[in-house]
C-alpha cells in the first residue's frame, strides 16, 4: 500500500490511499480510500507507517529540559527592528548596547527594579538572544550611565525622524515621587501622584503632534511648569535643529510671561489657552458675544489685549452639563454640612466666632466651592446663604474655553487649532503609562542624579517602542482604527468612538470571533510562545541540545504581521 497524491484541474489535489496488485502478468493499482479530508499530519504519520518506520510517543523520544517564554520578548524586538533601534542607540554592537536594549524590553513587558529585571528575563529567551545571560545589577547601572551619555545622540535622532520644520511640538510636566531623601534632584513641589510628604522629581516630555515622545529633560521636584518651557525651546532650536515650530501647551505652562519671551525668538509660535479671569475679561468687555453659541460651538475673535493673536472661543454642552451637575452636587454637600454647624451653634456645642470662623471655613474649603456662599459670622450665631448671582456668573462660562494662538489662519485653520491643542491628550496618556501599570516610573528609588535621569531616560525609550507597537496593534485592541476620521469630526465635541471601535466594545471579539485584547493581555497570549529546549532522552548532560518552537495560533500570527507593518 502507498499514499499518491493525483492531481485534479481546477480544485486542490486528491490524497488517495492505493495498493499494488498482479493481475494477468500485469501491475495494477486500485485505490482503498479517499484521505484527502484527513489532516496533512495525519497522513504523513499513515505514510510513515506504510514505510515500516519504527514509532514512538514524542515522550520517549527526548526530554524538554528548559521552556523559557519566547512569543512577547519576539513580539517587541520585532518592533525595535522596524524602527532600527538598536542603530538608534548605538551605531556599534556592544555589551552596553545589548544591556539597553535587554531592559528596554523588560521595562515594557516587566517592569521592575534593576535586580528584579536581572532575575525576571531568565524566564523568557530574552538574556539568551542577546547575550546578557550572566548580567547582573552592576552591569544594568554600568549601562544605564553609558546611555545617559549618549542621551542627547539618541534624542536628535529621534528628533530628525519625527519633528518637521514648522511642525507641532508638544510639551508637558509631571512629576513622580521618590523613597529615599538622597538624591539632589528629590523635593517638595506640586503633588501629581497623591502621595503627600513625598520628596518627587519633575520630568518634561516633548513629542510630535502625533504624541509620539521624542525627549524628556528632567528637573527637580520644586521646579514650577513655566520655568521648563524656554530651556526646552532652546534645546528644540539649537541641538535638533528646529528653528521654525509651533509650541503646544497648557495654560498653566505657557503663561504670560512665557509668551512675553517667546515673543522674542523668530519662528516660534503658540498653542495654549486662556485661564478663567481672562475669558471673564473678554465677557466683560464686550468681546466674547456668549450669544454667539447659540448657532454655533466656536469661532474666533481679537481683543486689545492679545494684539498679533487669534482667539478661538469654544463651548462643549456636555461639558457645560457635566460642570453644572457637579457644582450643584458640591453645594448639596456643603449646604449639608453648613447646616450641621448651624445646628451646633444654635445647640451651644459650638461657641465664639473664632471658633465658628475655623469650622465653616473647613466646611466650605473642602469642596472649594466658598465663593458661592454668603457667610455671616458672629459670636452669637451663624447663617449662611448661597450667592444665586455668583453661581450664575459661573455657570454661564461653564463649558466655555477659549484658545490663543499667534499660528495665522493661513497657516492653521480655527478648527485645525483646537484639534492641535487637544492632541496635548497623547501627552497625558503618556505620562498615565510612564508612571502606572505599563512602565512603572514610580516609585524612583535610585540616589544619584545621573542615574535618575538614566531611568526615566530609559522609561521614555520603551514607551517609544510601545507606542508604535500599539499604533499597528489598532486591529486587535479596544482602539479606534480610523485615525484619519479625527481630523474631519467636530472638534469642540467630545471624542467618540467609530462605530466599528463601539462594536470591539461591546461585544468583546472581532469580525472573526476571535477575543478583542488590551496591549497587556495581548502581551500575555503571545507569552504563550515558548522555545523548548530538548534532548535525547537518557542523554548525557553534555549532550547537544536542540530547540523546537510553539506554534502561534492565528491571533499570535497576526499580531506578528502587524508589527512588520511598522514605518518610521
Amino acid at each position: 500500500m502507498y499514499i499518491a497524491t493525483v492531481p485534479n484541474r481546477g480544485s486542490r489535489p486528491a490524497i488517495l490511499l492505493r495498493e499494488g496488485y498482479r493481475e494477468g502478468g500485469q501491475v495494477k493499482n486500485r485505490t482503498l480510500a479517499n484521505l484527502s479530508a484527513w489532516p496533512p499530519a495525519k497522513v504523513e504519520l499513515l505514510r510513515r507507517v506504510l514505510r515500516d518506520e519504527r514509532l514512538a510517543p514524542v515522550d520517549q523520544l527526548f526530554d524538554v529540559v528548559a521552556s523559557p517564554h519566547h512569543g512577547h520578548v519576539q513580539a517587541v524586538r520585532t518592533a525595535m527592528r522596524r524602527l532600527g533601534f538598536e542603530a538608534l542607540l548605538a551605531a556599534r554592537p556592544s555589551r552596553e548596547r545589548a544591556l539597553v536594549v535587554a531592559m528596554v524590553v523588560a521595562r515594557i513587558l516587566a517592569p521592575e527594579s534593576k535586580l528584579a529585571t536581572t532575575r525576571w528575563w531568565h524566564t523568557t529567551t530574552l538574556p539568551a538572544d542577546l547575550g546578557v545571560a550572566g548580567a547582573d545589577e552592576d552591569a544594568c547601572y554600568a549601562a544605564l550611565d553609558w546611555l545617559l551619555a549618549r542621551q542627547a545622540r539618541i534624542e536628535q535622532k529621534l528628533a530628525a525622524r519625527h519633528l518637521r520644520a514648522g511642525g507641532l511640538v508638544l510639551y508637558d510636566l509631571t512629576s513622580s515621587y521618590f523613597e529615599g531623601t538622597t538624591c539632589p534632584l528629590a523635593a517638595f513641589g506640586h503633588d501629581r501622584d497623591g502621595k503627600k510628604g513625598k520628596l518627587q522629581v519633575n520630568y518634561g516630555l516633548l513629542s510630535d503632534a502625533r504624541g509620539c515622545p521624542v525627549a524628556v529633560s528632567v528637573v527637580p521636584g520644586n521646579t514650577g511648569d513655566p520655568t521648563t518651557l524656554l530651556p526646552e525651546v532652546t534645546r528644540v532650536r539649537t541641538a535638533f535643529g528646529i528653528e521654525q515650530l509651533v509650541l503646544v501647551g497648557d495654560r498653566g505652562m505657557i503663561s504670560q510671561t512665557q509668551i512675553t519671551a517667546l515673543q522674542q525668538l523668530p519662528g516660534v509660535d503658540w498653542i495654549t489657552a486662556l485661564k478663567t479671569g481672562a475669558i471673564r475679561d473678554l465677557v466683560a468687555g464686550g468681546h466674547l458675544q456668549l450669544g454667539l453659541f447659540d448657532e454655533r460651538n466656536l469661532f474666533e475673535l481679537t481683543a486689545p489685549e492679545f494684539p498679533g493673536e487669534r482667539l478661538v472661543a469654544c463651548r462643549n454642552p456636555e461639558l457645560a452639563t457635566l460642570r453644572a451637575r457637579k457644582r450643584q452636587a458640591l453645594l448639596a454637600a456643603t449646604t449639608q454640612e453648613l447646616e450641621r454647624v448651624r445646628g451646633m451653634v444654635a445647640r451651644g456645642r459650638l461657641t465664639g466666632q473664632d471658633a465658628i470662623g475655623v469650622r465653616v471655613g473647613k466646611v466650605v474649603n473642602k469642596y472649594k466651592v466658598a465663593k458661592h456662599f454668603r457667610l455671616d459670622i458672629r459670636a452669637d450665631g451663624f447663617d449662611f446663604a448661597i450667592d444665586d448671582r455668583q453661581v450664575a456668573a459661573e455657570a454661564a462660562l461653564d463649558g466655555l474655553y477659549v484658545l490663543r494662538t499667534s499660528v495665522p489662519a493661513a497657516r492653521l485653520g480655527t478648527a485645525d487649532a483646537v484639534r492641535s491643542y487637544k492632541q496635548l491628550s497623547q501627552v497625558e496618556r503618556a505620562f498615565r503609562t510612564l508612571k502606572t501599570i505599563d512602565l512603572e516610573v514610580r516609585p524612583i528609588h535610585h540616589r544619584l542624579a545621573d542615574r535618575v535621569r538614566a531611568h526615566i531616560f530609559l522609561c521614555l525609550l520603551a514607551y517609544y517602542v510601545e507606542w508604535h507597537m500599539r499604533a499597528a496593534w489598532r486591529p486587535l485592541l479596544f482602539a479606534d482604527e480610523d485615525q484619519a476620521a479625527k481630523t474631519t469630526r467636530d472638534p469642540v465635541a467630545p471624542a467618540a468612538r467609530s462605530a466599528a471601535a463601539l462594536r470591539k466594545v461591546h461585544t468583546k471579539v472581532l469580525d472573526d470571533g476571535t477575543p478583542v485584547h488590551s496591549f497587556r493581555t495581548l502581551l500575555t497570549e503571545l507569552s504563550g510562545i515558548v522555545r523548548n529546549v530538548c534532548r535525547r532522552q537518557g542523554a548525557a548532560a553534555d549532550e547537544p541540545t536542540f530547540t523546537l518552537l510553539t506554534t502561534p495560533n492565528a491571533t499570535q500570527h497576526r499580531a506578528y504581521a502587524l508589527l512588520e507593518t511598522i514605518t518610521v
